[in-house]
Order: structure tokens, then sequence, then C-alpha cells
């Protein structure tokens, strides 16, 4: 009976086992938003820098890259309100125009850093030469004695003086060199 009695246990607990089933295992092929945000899955964030991928914008370049493409950053300045003389020593420190020996102000474009509408260097070249011709004659005029060339030459000694830094000027050997101050 000692062998009988294990056996019927079995069987008895055999037939209980029927009723008691393993749990079900259910298996989702998504995760779960916790588990999509731990992963690093945000749908919104990436639609948005798929939408600013594909969006046309400007490219933003340096100041550099700018002027190496010949676009002259604009001033800080407006220059409306820029007289001859100022935009002059813009043109002077860009070495665009330059100070001639003889004291007229010539075009230097092959030696320009940077950008300048040739149509403005023209036409300030010949407002400021006119000028400086003019002022030569009314100076010729006031000291009838001296020649022109050496009022000229005093003339454009006393304005070295005061041309911009690093401005562009020719010395008496004909190299063109930037004003040292």
């Amino acid at each position: 009976m000692n062998r009988l009695f294990p056996l019927a246990l079995v069987a008895a607990f055999a037939s209980l086992a029927g009723c008691f089933k393993p749990p079900e295992i259910v298996m989702v092929d998504r995760a779960t938003a916790l588990e999509q945000q731990a992963a690093g899955s945000f749908d919104d964030l990436e639609q948005k820098l798929d939408r600013f991928a594909i969006e046309p914008r400007p490219v933003p370049l340096t100041p550099e890259q700018l002027e190496a493409l010949g676009v002259r950053p604009k001033g800080l300045v407006d220059e409306s309100d820029l007289t001859d003389a100022d935009r002059l020593d813009g043109f002077l420190a860009q070495h665009c125009v330059g100070e001639a020996k003889d004291g007229l102000v010539v075009d230097t474009r092959d030696a320009c850093k940077g950008a300048a509408d040739v149509e403005d260097v023209r036409t300030l070249l010949e407002r400021v030469n006119r000028a400086r011709r003019q002022l030569w004659r009314w100076m010729h005029e006031q000291r009838a004695d001296v020649p022109e060339a050496t009022l000229q030459g005093a003339w454009r000694e006393n304005h070295l003086r005061n041309v911009v830094c690093g401005g562009w000027i020719e010395d008496s050997a004909g190299k063109w060199q930037g004003k040292t101050c």
C-alpha cells in the first residue's frame, strides 16, 4: 500500500493539472510608447527634421566666405549718409582705389579686397578727381608765382597724412602699398 498511495496521489494531481494552464504569451510586433521613448523613437521630432531638411533655405556663410565670393558685407553704418570722402576711405582701405603719385585717385580694382560696384567706383573717382583739379587750379590762381606741379605735390604730401590707415598709396617708385599708421 505504500507504493499505491504515491501513485494515487500523482494520478489525483495529474487530473487536476488539466485545469491549470500556463499563461498565454502574446507577441506584439510594436513596442509600447515608453519603450519607444527609451529606444529613442521620436516620430514628431523625426518628421520635423525631415521637413526641415527638404525646405529650401539660404546657406549660412561667414563674412570671409562672402568676401571671397565677391559680396561686400553690409556695413553697420547707413551708407546713404556717407559723404564722398567716407566712401573714398572705404574704397582706399579695400584697395579698390588708390592715391596715385600725381595726386589723383585711380582705379586699382585688380588689388581690391572684396566686392565693389564698378559704376559706383567710377562715378566717385570722377567726382573726387574733378574736385581736386578745381582745388589745384584755385590754389594756382591764388599763388600764380608758384608752379602748379609744385602746389600739387605740396598738397599731396599734406593730404597723405590724412589718408585712412591701410589705404592704398602709390609711392614715388610706382609701387602700391597700404598706408601704415
